[in-house]
């Protein structure tokens, strides 16, 4: 490739990300919000959180984790947030005991609890692995959410609640996925910092789809 095909490679990607957080911003920041008041009420009550995906997406539930573990921006208390990925001995066995369809649902069922909040993250939806963490998730009570590419798809529909990112391609996806991550970062810490129970309106808001044609 040469240096000026490179360079016009660079500039349709960062076009195409403009493109998919403009709708990120335009359909997507109030289901935000309403997600870190719920997960922030949640987690102030001892509540935790359980987050998954694969590949770059597992890397970025981690991220989220971290950052609620210990601190996005601001000085506030630890809240418990798991990356079920980063248990890998436990995901290595389950894999090989059960199948890697089952590496996060059973640990879903062995860690959650009822009001707990399961977020699963992929960038095609269709990930088996998650869509069974969702099922279990379901049955053991806990909340689940998905951060998806665009629906329809799977595990959209198999979580309570859904925030799908438009995107020309996988990489657009996994990059907008990452500043929802922050955003969700934020709204939390927006939310912890009020009086206890002002989050609590919005620990269970309606689905949202947020999908729609590539412009």
């Amino acid at each position: 490739m040469s240096e000026f095909s490179a360079l016009d490679a660079a500039h349709l990607h960062c076009r195409s990300l403009e493109r998919a957080i403009v709708r990120l911003r335009r359909d997507g920041l109030g289901r935000i919000a309403e997600w870190g008041g719920g997960l922030a009420a949640a987690l102030r009550a001892g509540n935790r959180l359980l987050a998954a995906g694969n590949g770059g997406s597992a890397a970025q539930a981690q991220h989220l984790t971290a950052e609620l573990v210990g601190r996005y921006q601001r000085e506030r208390p630890a809240y418990s947030a798991i990356s079920l990925h980063a248990e890998t001995s436990a995901m290595t066995a389950i894999g090989n005991d059960y199948g890697f369809e089952h590496v996060y649902a059973r640990q879903v069922t062995a860690h959650g609890r009822p009001g707990d909040i399961l977020l699963l993250l992929s960038t095609s939806g269709r990930s088996a692995n998650l869509i069974t963490a969702a099922v279990a998730g379901r049955a053991a009570g806990l909340r689940v959410w998905a951060l998806t590419g665009p629906g329809p798809n799977p595990l959209a529909e198999a979580a309570h609640d859904w925030l799908g990112v438009t995107g020309e391609t996988t990489a657009t996806v996994q990059e907008a996925h990452l500043v929802a991550v922050h955003l969700l970062c934020e709204a939390f810490d927006a939310a912890v910092a009020e009086p206890a129970g002002a989050a609590v309106g919005r620990a269970a808001p309606s689905v949202l789809r947020v999908n729609g044609s590539v412009s």
